[in-house]
């Protein structure tokens, strides 16, 4: 009985060890499997959050293009748009966490929209990874030619003699980045204007070109073919700091201290994504941020590289979310 009892005790503690020795395997195997570049083996999709034309868009498509050269897969573009960038937002938090569907965004999604909409559908912390920043884009305030004010001062000064709900601008749509600022600007300089959302930032310039809009707040990707050619004027840049591409042409916090805002660009995956697949991702980013065509794809469109690691662009959500929060509080946007 007492032997019996060994032998069979004998045989649970080989079944322990085999069965620890067959998980260490596989994670051997699984680790090896990342080491020798097995993943990706298949076409990765980056959901993009707003309509075709406008600047995360553009960027993505920029990145993206060199991305799919360096992983040698195809990289699909996913334009799910809606509420200001929360339907794709939320539909990439759900998403596999494989590597294969990641989230191409900006902090306007990201970080303002969960302090200007009473529910977004996502957790921008605890539903996603920060993989790495791809880019900064320049924002600029545009004007139809015909519009009698040439800068932001005399905008105002229209703004302030116009019949009350005479005067009006457009956005890509209610909650958009675009739509923010103009209220920051309404708040910051004392006039009112009215908002006219359209579905895309696209469609907001066009109509500004053919005067049915006089001016409206466009990030620069979305209007510099329309300044380049004379169809819209720029009065002023909504960045902390002149833009590179238009040096000449003043920031609207030059006249309103503390105005400002710099978008930035990045891509996220679903939280529980495996971290060798992050690194990955990663480090081909970095190698397509360092090419030199992407660097002047970017800078045709008004944008600049910002290259940030999954610590530094979690760090980055983080501190800006507490930080817009505060300006949405104080402008008095929201969106429902």
């Amino acid at each position: 009985s007492i032997l019996r009892s060994v032998r069979i005790l004998r045989r649970k503690v080989i079944v322990k060890l085999l069965a620890r020795a067959a998980f260490a395997c596989i994670a051997f195997i699984s680790s090896s499997a990342f080491a020798r570049g097995a993943y990706p083996e298949k076409p990765i999709v980056f959901i993009v959050p707003q309509s075709a034309g406008g600047a995360n868009d553009t960027i993505a498509r920029i990145v993206t293009q060199k991305l799919g050269a360096i992983l040698k897969q195809p990289m699909v573009v996913d334009n799910r748009t809606g509420a200001g960038g929360n339907i794709g937002t939320a539909l990439a938090s759900k998403a596999k966490p494989d590597g294969y569907t990641l989230l191409f965004t900006t902090n306007s999604a990201q970080v303002i929209n969960p302090a200007l909409y009473s529910s977004v559908g996502f957790d921008p912390v605890k539903d996603f990874i920060p993989i790495a920043t791809t880019a900064v884009a320049g924002y600029v305030l545009v004007a139809n030619p015909s519009f009698p004010a040439n800068n932001v001062p005399e905008l105002v000064a229209y703004a302030k003699k116009a019949a009350p709900g005479s005067f009006n601008y457009a956005s890509p749509g209610n909650g958009t980045l675009n739509h923010l600022i103009a209220v920051m600007l309404e708040k910051a300089a004392g006039f009112n204007w009215v908002h006219v959302p359209y579905k895309s930032a696209a469609a907001a310039a066009t109509d500004v070109v053919g005067g049915q809009v006089p001016v409206s707040f466009q990030s620069v990707p979305s209007s510099i073919g329309f300044i380049q050619n004379g169809k819209l004027k720029l009065l002023g840049v909504v960045n902390e700091k002149r833009l590179p591409a238009f040096p000449n042409v003043p920031t609207i916090g030059e006249t309103y201290k503390g105005f400002g805002a710099t978008p930035w660009y990045g891509i996220l995956a679903p939280a529980g994504t495996p971290k060798p697949i992050i690194d990955k991702l990663q480090a081909a980013i970095f190698e397509a941020l360092d090419s030199k065509d992407v660097q002047e794809s970017l800078a045709a469109q008004g944008c600049e590289v910002l290259k940030r690691d999954s610590a530094a662009f979690a760090k980055m959500i983080r501190d800006e979310l507490p930080q817009w929060a505060k300006i949405v509080k104080d402008s008095g946007a929201r969106v429902d």
